[in-house]
């Protein structure tokens, strides 16, 4: 059974930086595709970013130059390092396996 435990939100001025992490069990994040989704208030779902099994990543064009992925194959655990932070970036963010997510970390970009 797939389990996947988002953390590492929080409440951040704009320019700021935050690392999530995604700590998962039932499967290898080493050896699948990976993504990083989010949802605003009131919006769909997003996705962010995306690494596959052969470390390839990928960013959307929102994000793209300020987050990145990344992941650590001893603790078997997703990361995104988000940097240079936005009022826009402000969201729920999931990880994600196939169709599986976690139940999110809230993240809000406020002054």
């Amino acid at each position: 059974q797939v389990q996947l435990v988002e953390s590492g939100g929080g409440l951040v001025q704009p320019g700021g930086s935050l690392r999530l992490s995604c700590a998962a069990s039932g499967v290898t994040v080493s050896s699948v595709l990976m993504r990083w989704v989010r949802q605003a208030p009131g919006k769909r779902l997003e996705w962010v970013s995306q690494v596959d099994s052969r470390g390839n990543a990928m960013y959307s064009d929102s994000v793209k130059g300020r987050f990145t992925i990344s992941r650590d194959n001893a603790k078997n655990t997703l990361y995104l390092q988000m940097n240079d932070l936005k009022p826009e970036d402000t969201a729920v963010y999931y990880c994600a396996y196939s169709v599986q997510m976690g139940r999110g970390t809230q993240v809000t970009v406020s002054s």
